[in-house]
């Protein structure tokens, strides 16, 4: 069974300021499906989601520099954009599931690619 069509038009915003990351987790999200949509820090996302009626899932670092981290641009989507499901990352602190807000999940880096994509495939389910 090859990818099925409603994913393509589930765009994931993908926030990372570590170019090498935000490439390799394109590359991911590209290959589970979906359409990707870069941004650097959360200044940049919050206007993407501003513009962009089409992104269900944001996938972002927590570590980021500017206004806000990940976890602060977290908490803005899940106030402002509530049907958006988010995955945050991070390689340098450890989240339990009360850190989040709803409807999030947490990955420590280096994460575990084929779980990542799982769970992509199971936000956009819904």
């Amino acid at each position: 069974m090859g990818q099925s069509t409603p994913l393509k038009n589930r765009a994931v915003l993908v926030v990372e300021d570590e170019p090498l990351l935000r490439m390799m987790a394109i590359d991911l999200v590209e290959d589970a499906g979906f359409d990707a949509v870069e941004s650097a820090d959360a200044d940049q996302a919050v206007t993407i989601l501003e513009t962009r009626k089409d992104i269900r899932i944001v996938f972002t670092d927590i570590d980021m520099p500017g206004s806000m981290d990940g976890m602060k641009l977290a908490a803005a989507v899940r106030d402002r954009w509530p049907p958006i499901d988010i995955i945050i990352v991070s390689g340098h602190v450890s989240l339990s599931e009360a850190d989040l807000p709803d409807r999030s999940v947490f990955f420590s880096k280096p994460y575990d690619w084929q779980k990542v994509v799982a769970t992509l495939h199971r936000m956009a389910a819904h």
